[in-house]
């Protein structure tokens, strides 16, 4: 798994126990930034909630949360989120020219200005932390309030996944690296 060793189901507290099982029923097993944060089983739980909302609840589109989470994770050269999911973005409508450049870190060609707009602000907030006044205005008049929180509160919580995932290595299935 990396830095920490794999966790042992027959050691977890009650509580950790409880979200293991949650998180086995959601997920289907415990690996990733998942068996990181199970150390802290509040904030396992809480981690679950979060990944459950983009998952399934968000009011943005599933497409472009697949989109900003590849973006995210190009920027953070976060390689276990990539192999996740550049499946999931190919399946929900990310085109495959489109994933290529952002592996190779090149900015895609955009046809849908949608799509666009993701990129740009899942790369601009990585690199300056914030948003430039037209940014913000491009993204409020697209996706309105609702969705611009969604989007901007998604890239933060890609972010924290790939900080876990990057400072504990944790490593991908067979040791593939599928970012250069």
């Amino acid at each position: 798994m990396g830095r920490l060793p794999e966790l042992d189901e027959n050691t977890l507290s009650a509580e950790q126990r409880k979200i293991y099982d949650d998180i086995t029923s959601v997920r289907g097993q415990v690996r990733g930034p998942f068996a990181v944060w199970l150390r802290n089983a509040e904030l396992a739980e809480g981690a679950l909630k979060l990944q459950d909302l983009f998952a399934a609840r968000a009011k943005l589109e599933r497409r472009l949360v697949q989109l900003m989470i590849l973006a995210a994770a190009r920027c953070a050269n976060a390689q276990y989120a990539w192999h996740i999911h550049e499946p999931h973005a190919l399946q929900h409508g990310i085109a495959a020219d489109i994933i290529d450049a952002i592996r190779e870190r090149r900015t895609p060609d955009f046809t849908r200005e949608d799509e666009r707009l993701v990129y740009d602000i899942t790369v601009e907030l990585n690199t300056t932390h914030t948003l430039s006044p037209g940014t913000f205005k491009r993204g409020m008049a697209m996706f309105d309030e609702q969705r611009m929180v969604e989007l901007v509160s998604g890239i933060g919580f890609y972010s924290m996944v790939a900080m876990t995932l990057n400072a504990f290595d944790v490593t991908v299935p067979d040791g593939r690296k599928p970012l250069a």
